[in-house]
């Protein structure tokens, strides 16, 4: 269970200087639709779009529980349960979020515990 939160570290990777300049905007990047300002706002960052894709990754992944049991919920007598499971299916992406504002405000860019860095929307 320790190796999940042991992830691979980028952070040698990336100019300190773009580190130091682009952290409120790698942290800004796991604030669900607020993914928008780095992408617009910090183009040629390549720390702040490595926060960005997985801020997307994140946003896009809440939007998808949200609506999935959002709908499931609609059903009859088993959708008050389906709705509660889906809150609390929330909660994962809330969790990975908290780690990625705690790493970009460390200046550090590691991959998300589970995801790992496998999904690539932004390059």
């Amino acid at each position: 269970m320790a190796n999940i939160f042991n992830t691979a570290d980028h952070t040698a990777e990336f100019d300190a200087a773009d580190i130091k300049e682009n952290k409120v905007m790698g942290i800004l990047s796991y604030i669900s639709f607020l993914v928008v300002i780095p992408l617009f706002g910090a183009k040629k960052s390549k720390y702040a779009r490595f926060h960005a894709n997985n801020g997307l990754i994140l946003a896009i992944m809440e939007l998808a529980i949200c609506i999935t049991f959002g709908l499931l919920g609609m059903i009859p007598y088993a959708g008050f349960i389906l709705w509660i499971i889906g809150w609390i299916c929330c909660l994962f992406p809330l969790a990975l979020a908290v780690f990625g504002i705690i790493f970009a405000a460390q200046g550090k860019a590691k991959d998300l515990p589970i995801l790992g860095g496998k999904i690539k929307i932004i390059k």
